[in-house]
């Protein structure tokens, strides 16, 4: 699993495995999702990141597994 943050494009990307891409849907306004060809989500996309909050520290990650 990677993630991804590109501040200039405003996006963050979170990859869960590296299967290769077969079709990508908008989901909700700056929310993609990038399907494989089992169907399965291996890819989503967040456009617009500053204005989604206002509080977000890009550089203050965290990853936590329950």
């Amino acid at each position: 699993m990677r993630l991804h943050v590109d501040k200039e494009a405003d996006a963050l990307y979170l990859r869960l495995d590296d299967s290769k891409i077969i079709e990508s849907e908008e989901v909700a306004p700056g929310v993609v999702l990038d399907y494989n060809q089992q169907n399965e989500v291996v890819g989503i996309e967040m456009l617009y990141l500053s204005k989604r909050t206002s509080t977000l520290k890009t550089s203050a990650l965290e990853f936590e597994a329950v």
